[in-house]
């Protein structure tokens, strides 16, 4: 039996009036359904990606894609363009979904300072998300029509047992800690949450830290290692804005322009919306398929505070100390610390000694503080002074020779806390603060700290960790007990060291002293296939004068004094005492 033409071409018209429309574009979708609130926006309203997040939305919406990692650093909007990600999830494409962050605080904050008023503010979103009647804590459990979300911290294992999500939101991956009697590395739990689901969706986002043991590092290093490129607008050669082609007038960060690589053009900061709207994403590794990998920084951003000259001018702050350069690597250029400084085997301490000790203190010490370490025949001191910057000037490293248990040799150490030193200005520094180790002998050195606590005289004990302060406060025994974040503080003191001359070293110090310095370096091992930190001490060497030096460091937060102040009591006198005039006898040659 053969059709008749015209009602094969009605049928044909009629199925094409009932088919689905094509599948919008997640990006399109956020642009057009997601409403952002004034208190966590900027610009309030309905969310406008910025060129750069668009592909990464499409990528999430994307199903051919399971994985996206995203290496980012501060000013981008990461987290916002994954809460836009989540309502899609919501709206069109309901599943259980989970959300990882570091810390119980942070899983609160994302659900009632960002999920919930931005769902609040979206119409297609509103009232979407109902409270868990599942007598778990709803503060942290949604749910849907057709699916849940739950936000959990990474720090303990178990909130990641027993659920299971075919989506999964990992935020800031690198802040995520490791618990005593761990399971594992929290995101690699998270994602076997979603191993039952073929069509799973995973987004790893994070500012990365340290390279080493940097998981964001690592997961856009499996995936095909996006970069985004714009086009110069004298010779139209796309490129990435990397650092280096950042350029500017010596100490003038206003100037600071992008250099093009290939026509060595200057463009200016007010040329760079129009560069990245016309930006393109380019896979560096095109044969990675399923894993996107997307690398975004401050230097496309189009945000006011984001500028390159200001930049420009955040980057000659920062650059003084590794202590404030790292961060702003991490947070402007999305780029992991790399380690530099973490032995010093190649520094040169020569380089770094200067004509000043504890006989000639220099005019920029304004506070001194001492750290102590006992041992069996002798207690060895460090001697540091501090600027007003925070720059550290060591005066000195002395030793006190007897026994911990001898009187004698605590009446001595008592005697170098309590020296007097002329400072250039004219007035006179004592010591401020000290922290001594108690080690094995705490039972001398609480006899001894507990009655010159008022000097900020104290007890020290070294605790690991580098998430610890550098000064903490415990008390034992009825002794007040200084707690020193000891790994954080040597790491502290490496990169300085190794990083410019925030540091400088009394020319009276002996090679012996910076062998002992170099003593410790950090390296990294794996337990539970998660790398862990920690230092350890070179065969051969000893390290005391790099524990006394920690703990002079330690000792700095004990001290809340005004430096200028301090800095103006000690030029009120008017020069250093005038000599002894002595008035020779004429009798001999009478």
């Amino acid at each position: 039996m053969t059709l008749d033409p015209r009602f094969d071409r009605l049928r044909r018209d009629a199925f094409a009036a009932f088919r689905p429309p094509a599948k919008l574009a997640l990006s399109d979708w956020i642009e057009g359904h997601v409403y952002l609130p004034s208190a966590i926006a900027a610009q309030p309203g309905r969310m406008r990606l910025w060129p750069p997040q668009r592909e990464i939305a499409d990528a999430i919406g994307e199903e051919s894609v399971e994985r996206v990692s995203i290496l980012k650093s501060a000013r981008v909007g990461a987290t916002q363009l994954m809460v836009g990600a989540l309502g899609h999830f919501v709206q069109n494409d309901p599943a259980p979904v989970l959300a990882v962050v570091p810390a119980e605080a942070d899983a609160r904050h994302l659900i009632v300072s960002v999920v919930e008023p931005t769902f609040a503010e979206s119409p297609a979103l509103r009232a979407a998300l109902a409270a868990d009647t599942a007598g778990r804590d709803t503060m942290l459990h949604r749910q849907f029509a057709g699916g849940s979300l739950t936000v959990v911290s990474a720090h303990a294992p178990r909130n990641l047992r027993a659920r299971t999500a075919r989506v999964l939101f990992a935020d800031e991956i690198d802040a995520y800690e490791l618990s005593a009697g761990t399971e594992g590395d929290p995101v690699e739990l998270a994602m076997r949450r979603t191993m039952t689901f073929g069509n799973r969706k995973i987004v790893l986002a994070s500012t990365p830290v340290d390279a080493e043991t940097s998981r964001i590092v690592r997961a856009y290093e499996q995936s095909d290692m996006r970069v985004f490129e714009v086009p110069c607008p004298s010779c139209g050669t796309f490129g990435e804005i990397l650092w280096k082609d950042i350029r500017w007038a010596a100490d003038k960060p206003e100037t600071a322009h992008w250099r093009c690589p290939a026509c060595e053009a200057e463009v200016a900061d007010r040329q760079k919306p129009q560069m990245v709207e016309q930006g393109r994403w380019r896979a560096t590794r095109p044969e990675v398929e399923g894993h996107r990998g997307y690398k975004l920084t401050s230097l496309t951003s189009t945000l006011p505070n984001a500028t390159w000259p200001r930049l420009a001018a955040e980057f000659l702050q920062a650059k003084r100390s590794p202590t404030t350069l790292k961060p702003w690597l991490n947070t402007v250029l999305g780029e992991p610390w790399r380690g530099e400084g973490d032995d010093l085997d190649g520094t040169d301490f020569a380089a770094l000694q200067r004509p000043f000790g504890l006989d000639r203190i220099p005019a920029e010490a304004l506070v001194l503080t001492v750290g102590a370490d006992v041992q069996a025949d002798r207690i060895e001191a460090t001697f540091a002074g501090w600027t007003k910057d925070g720059d550290v000037r060591v005066l000195g490293h002395e030793t006190v020779w007897g026994a911990p248990t001898e009187n004698e040799t605590w009446a001595e150490l008592d005697d170098l806390l309590r020296r007097q030193f002329r400072h250039p200005a004219g007035g006179v520094l004592t010591v401020d603060a000290a922290v001594i180790d108690s080690g094995n002998w705490a039972d001398a050195v609480y006899a001894f700290c507990r009655p010159r606590t008022s000097r900020r005289v104290l007890a020290g004990k070294g605790v690991a960790g580098f998430s610890r302060p550098s000064l903490a406060f415990s008390t034992s025994r009825g002794t007040r007990l200084a707690l020193i974040g000891i790994d954080g503080v040597k790491l502290a003191l490496h990169q300085r060291i190794a990083h410019g001359e925030t540091i400088l070293f009394s020319s009276a110090l002996s090679g012996d002293y910076f062998d002992q310095l170099r003593a410790e370096r950090l390296v990294t091992r794996f337990s539970r296939g998660h790398p862990v930190r920690r230092w350890e001490v070179v065969s051969g060497r000893r390290n005391e004068a790099l524990d006394t030096l920690v703990y002079a460091y330690g000792a700095r937060g004990l001290i809340g004094a005004d430096v200028e102040r301090r800095e103006a009591e000690l030029g009120k006198v008017t020069g250093p005492p005038k000599p002894v005039t002595v008035v020779k006898s004429r009798w001999l040659s009478s």
